[in-house]
C-alpha cells in the first residue's frame, strides 16, 4: 500500500508510524485541488478495492473448500473427479494472486521498513501454503495440499481489513474544508467601476467591496462603511464585531447588514485562514499514530512462528524424518500460527463500537484516538457553542416601575428589535416568541448606529439603548443592572425616562455542569479556553467549577495551551467547534468536535459529538474504556490459541499426538468464533 502523506488516521498495518513531533507537513494550499487530490479519493478507492477482492475471493473459495479432500474428511463426505487437483490449483492461484496482493505488497513494505507485523505474518503464511501445495500438486513433494486453508485465510483477512479500514474511514478533509470557506471571487474596484476578480489574483493595496451577507474574501482594512461582522467561526468571539473605517476584517468572516469598502492587507500564505491551515497541517503531521496492539501482537507472532517454523524443519530433518514430513510440519506451524482470530479480533470490536457510538451521537473518525480516550488526564473545552449555547439568551427582564409588567417590557422591546439583525435583538425577539407574547405595532422606527433603536408604540416614544448611550445623556445606571459579569445589558427608555432593562448572556448548556463534575470524579482536570473577555471567562468557569480557564485566547494560543499541558505530562483532549479550534483539535491527543459547529472543526477532530452535549464527552471516555477492554480480551483469546496450537503443530507430542493441518484449521475457526462472540458482548456491556 502506498503511504499517502495525508492519511493521518491510517491503518497501522500498512502505514508506518511517523515519529512524534517528527516530519512537518509541507504547507501547500494554492487551491482545493491539491488538498483534495490526496485525501478522500484514494482512501475510499482503497476500501472499495478490499471489498471487491473479498467478493471475488469468496466466490472462488467456496468450490476450493468443497472439493478439498481435507475438508471432505473433516466434515465426512466424499466428492472426487479427474483433474480435481488442477482445478484447485487454478482457483487457488487466482485467489493467491488477486486476493493476496494487498498482503504480499504489505509484506514487502514491512520488510523494506524492517517493521514486520500483521502483513508479514499473513504474507508468509499464504506464500508458504501456496508454494507447498503447488509443489504437492506437481508431485515435487508427497503430502496433502493446503489450498482451502490458503483460500479461507485470504477471505477472512480481506473482510477483517475491510472492516477495519471502513471504521477508520480515512484521511482528514480539514484543509479542503477550510479552502471552501473562502469565496472564490471578490468585487474589486477599478477606479469607480466594480469588477469581479478571482481572489487569488488580488494584490495588497487593492480595493474591494463586501456586500451585506457576503463572506469577506481577503484579510483587509475597512476604508468606508459600517457593519457588524460575524467572526465567531474564526475567532470564537460570540458577539459580532462592529467594523468601521480603520477596522481589520478577516477572510471567511460573514458581513452583516452594511456594505464595506476595504483595502487588501494580506493575501495567500500570509492570511489568517491560511495560517490556520498551516497550524492544522503541522499538528496533523506531528501526530504520531499509536501503534495498534494487534500489530504489536502480530509482530511477535511473526518472529515466533517463523522461528518455530524453521526450527521445526531443522529439528525433524536432524531426526532423519525426511523432507516431506519436516516440510509438512513447518507448513502446519506457519498456517496454524497465522491468526484468523487476530485478523478479526480488533476490526470486529471496532465495527461494533463505531456503529453503537454513532447511535449515541459519537462519530469516530480516528479510532486510535478513540481507544486512547481511556488515558485522558486533562480536558480543554472551548466556551462558545461548546460549554455555552453560543447565542444570546435573555437572562433577566427587570421592570423598574411595579405597575409595568416585565412581559409588557419584553414585548415592547421585541417589537422594536424585530427590525434589527443584531444578535442581542435576535435574542430578545426569540425570548418573546418562546413566551408567545403578542407584539405591539411600531411606527417611526429608526436605528441609532452603535447605540440602539427607537420607535413609537401606543403613542409613546420608546428606545432600547446601550450603557454608552446612558453615559452620553447623563442618565443614571440602575444599581442592579450591573453585577453578573457574563451579561450584556440593554436599557428600555419611555419618553427618555428609564423604565427597565434586559440582561442577555450566552447561556451555559444545561448538562455542562454534570459533565464537568463527573469528569473531575474520574480524576480528569477540566479547563476552558475562550476568545471571550476575562470577565465572561471567569463567570462561566466559576459557574461550572472548572480547574482553570484561559480567556481572550487567539487560535495559535489554543495550540500552545494544549502543548503546555502535554509538556507537563498530561494526556490532553480538546473539545471545540470553530475554525479557531481546528489547530488545537489536531494538536490534542484526542480532538473532539461539537457537531453544531463548523465542518472544519469536525474534519480536524478525531471524534465528533453530533448532539453538541458536553455530557457526551463523558460517554466517550467511558465508551473508550469499555472498547479497549474488549480489544485486550480478544487479543488474549486470539493469541492464547497460538500458544497451544504452535507447539502441537510443530509436533512436540509426536508420536502420541500430531496436530493435522485440518485440525489446526478447525481450532483456528473456533478461536475466531470465540472472538466474534466476545466482540458482540460489547453491546450488552454498554446498554
Amino acid at each position: 500500500m502506498e503511504n499517502h502523506s495525508h492519511h493521518h488516521h491510517g491503518h497501522a498495518a500498512e502505514m508506518p508510524a511517523p515519529p512524534k513531533g517528527g516530519h512537518k507537513g509541507h504547507v501547500q494550499h494554492d487551491s482545493a485541488d491539491h488538498v483534495e487530490g490526496h485525501t478522500s479519493h484514494d482512501h475510499s478507492a482503497m476500501i472499495g478495492d478490499f471489498l471487491r477482492r473479498f467478493w471475488v475471493s469468496l466466490a472462488l473459495t467456496i468450490p476450493v473448500v468443497f472439493i478439498s479432500p481435507m475438508f471432505q474428511h473433516a466434515v465426512g463426505y466424499s466428492f472426487d473427479f479427474p483433474g480435481r487437483d488442477w482445478v484447485s490449483f487454478a482457483l487457488a492461484t487466482v485467489i493467491f494472486i488477486y486476493g493476496g496482493k494487498p498482503f504480499l505488497t504489505g509484506l514487502w513494505d514491512e520488510l523494506r521498513r524492517r517493521l514486520p507485523g500483521m502483513m508479514t505474518l499473513i504474507g508468509v503464511a499464504i506464500s508458504v501454503a501456496y508454494l507447498y501445495s503447488t509443489a504437492v500438486v506437481f508431485g515435487l513433494v508427497a503430502g496433502m495440499d493446503f489450498y482451502w486453508e490458503l483460500a479461507t485465510l485470504i477471505v477472512i483477512m480481506l473482510i477483517g481489513h475491510w472492516l477495519e479500514m471502513k471504521s477508520v474511514a480515512g484521511a482528514s478533509k480539514a484543509l479542503e474544508m477550510i479552502v471552501k470557506m473562502l469565496p472564490a471571487e471578490a468585487h474589486m474596484y477599478h477606479g469607480e467601476m466594480l469588477h469581479d476578480m478571482r481572489v487569488d489574483e488580488l494584490k495588497i493595496g487593492d480595493l474591494v467591496l463586501v456586500k451585506p451577507g457576503e463572506k469577506v474574501p481577503v484579510d483587509s482594512i475597512v476604508t468606508e462603511g459600517e457593519s457588524l461582522v460575524d467572526e465567531s467561526m474564526l475567532t470564537g468571539e460570540s458577539v459580532p464585531v462592529r467594523k468601521s473605517p480603520g477596522s481589520k476584517i478577516i477572510a471567511g468572516a460573514i458581513n452583516g447588514e452594511g456594505s464595506l469598502k476595504a483595502r487588501v492587507e494580506k493575501t495567500g500564505k500570509e492570511s489568517y485562514l491560511n495560517k490556520v491551515i498551516a497550524l492544522v497541517q503541522e499538528a496533523q503531521a506531528a501526530k504520531s499514530q499509536t501503534q495498534l496492539l494487534a500489530d504489536r501482537a502480530a509482530r511477535w507472532l511473526t518472529f515466533i512462528s517463523l522461528g518455530v517454523g524453521f526450527a521445526t524443519l531443522a529439528v525433524w530433518l536432524a531426526q532423519g524424518m525426511g523432507l516431506a514430513f519436516a516440510l509438512e510440519r513447518m507448513v502446519t506451524v506457519m498456517v496454524t500460527s497465522c491468526p484468523h482470530a487476530l485478523g478479526v479480533a480488533i476490526p470486529l470490536v471496532v465495527a461494533i463500537s463505531t456503529a453503537m457510538s454513532a447511535r449515541r451521537g459519537l462519530l469516530i473518525r480516528n479510532r486510535t484516538a478513540f481507544e486512547s480516550a481511556r488515558n485522558i488526564t486533562a480536558m480543554v473545552f472551548d466556551k462558545t457553542g461548546t460549554l455555552t449555547e453560543g447565542k444570546f439568551g435573555v437572562s433577566r427582564v427587570v421592570a423598574l416601575d411595579p405597575t409595568f409588567p416585565a412581559d409588557d417590557l419584553l414585548a415592547i422591546a421585541a417589537a422594536l428589535e424585530q427590525h434589527s439583525e443584531h444578535p442581542i435583538a435576535k435574542g430578545i425577539v426569540r425570548a418573546a416568541d418562546e413566551k408567545y407574547l403578542a407584539l405591539p405595532t411600531v411606527s417611526n422606527f429608526s436605528s441609532m448606529t452603535g447605540k440602539g433603536v427607537r420607535g413609537k408604540v401606543s403613542g409613546n416614544d420608546y428606545s432600547i439603548v446601550s450603557p454608552g448611550y446612558l453615559m452620553e445623556n447623563n442618565l443614571a445606571l440602575p444599581e442592579n443592572a450591573v453585577g453578573n459579569a457574563a451579561e450584556t445589558v440593554v436599557f428600555v427608555l419611555e419618553n427618555e425616562k428609564m423604565v427597565g432593562f434586559i440582561g442577555l448572556a450566552d447561556k451555559v448548556r444545561p448538562d455542562a455542569k454534570i459533565a464537568v463534575s463527573e469528569l473531575k470524579k474520574q480524576g480528569i482536570k477540566v479547563f476552558m479556553a475562550t476568545g471571550d473577555n476575562e470577565r465572561v471567562g471567569k463567570a462561566v468557569a466559576d459557574a461550572l467549577g472548572l480547574d482553570g480557564y484561559f480567556a481572550e485566547v487567539l487560535p495559535h494560543e489554543k495550540v500552545d495551551i494544549v502543548k503546555n499541558l502535554q509538556k507537563k505530562g498530561e494526556f490532553v483532549a480538546m473539545t471545540g467547534d470553530g475554525v479557531n479550534d481546528a489547530p488545537a483539535l489536531a494538536q490534542a491527543d484526542v480532538g473532539i468536535a461539537v457537531g453544531s459547529g463548523t465542518d472544519i472543526a469536525a474534519e480536524t477532530a478525531d471524534i465528533i459529538l453530533t448532539e453538541s452535549r458536553p455530557s457526551d464527552v463523558l460517554g466517550l471516555v467511558n465508551f473508550g474504556k469499555a472498547t479497549y477492554r474488549k480489544m485486550v480480551q480478544n487479543l488474549f483469546w486470539a493469541t492464547g490459541y497460538n500458544v497451544v496450537a504452535i507447539p502441537l503443530a510443530a509436533g512436540v507430542l509426536y508420536p502420541d499426538f500430531m496436530l493435522s493441518p485440518a485440525l489446526g484449521a478447525v481450532l483456528m475457526s473456533v478461536s475466531t468464533v470465540v472472538v466474534a462472540v466476545n466482540a458482540q458482548l460489547l453491546k450488552a456491556n454498554l446498554k
